[in-house]
Parts: C-alpha cells; structure tokens; sequence
C-alpha cells in the first residue's frame, strides 16, 4: 500500500480533504462542505473537456477505475444525498475504527478481501446496515 497524499478541501480550502464528491471528484473535508458544494451542479471531469475559465476545477488522481457490472447498483446522486443528510450515518462515522477500516477498504490493492474482512466487525455492520437502509428507501 502507498500512502495518500493530503489533500486540502477544494470548499473551505482550509481543512484536510477525507472525502470526494461522488460527481466531480472534488477533495471536501465535512458534510457542511460538501453540502455547500451541491449548491452549484457538478459532473465527472473529462480529459477531453475544456474546463471552463471562470470556475478551473483542480484535477483529483482516482488510484483506480470503478467497474460494476449491474447498472441497478450503482448508488444514484439522490441516495448519497439521502446518506450525506443522515444524522444517524453521519455520527456512525465519527468513530476513528470505523474510519480505519473503511481507509482501508479504500487504499487496497485487493478491496473485496478488505471488505470481507471488515464484515466480520460488529460495528461495520451495523455501519452498513444503516448505510443500506438509507439508499433503499
């Protein structure tokens, strides 16, 4: 494993970024950020797109390219706003346990045995189960 470059929040340009806007890519550091980013719509940065000169978006490294082979799970803009709005998700993450392990699903090389693994904590299961919860409904 390499370790991650910090990177500070694109929003508040203050903070340490923890988290990317599912869309653009863009590095914010809370939910206050994020939803402060939400405000004006956002895409998936393309290479082969000219950015637009008033508002240049700073360009994200992804480490790797997401593959799903089901449309249907892929999680829509609607469900992550759901989970960015949960009081309940978002206190679940303020435990530095829970922070590791998901670092860690994050930052392997072999993700799905790192998600095997956390799935045999109690507290992630609970974790996913709310998470679950909330895109479902």
């Amino acid at each position: 494993m390499r370790p991650q470059a910090a990177r500070t929040c694109e929003i508040c340009e203050k903070a340490q970024s923890r988290y990317k806007c599912p869309s653009c890519l863009a590095p914010y550091c809370s939910l206050s950020c994020f939803k402060k980013h939400k405000e004006t719509p956002c895409a998936k940065p393309s290479s082969n797109e000219e950015k637009p000169a008033a508002a240049p978006l700073k360009e994200v490294p992804v480490e790797r390219p997401v593959h799903v082979e089901e449309a249907s799970q892929v999680v829509q803009k609607t469900q992550l706003e759901a989970l960015a709005s949960s009081s309940e998700v978002c206190e679940a993450l303020k435990d530095e346990s829970l922070q590791k392990l998901i670092r860690d699903i994050d930052s392997s090389s072999d993700p799905l045995l790192e998600l095997d693994k956390a799935m045999g904590v109690e507290a992630f299961r609970v974790f996913t189960d709310k998470v679950l919860s909330h895109i479902s409904s």
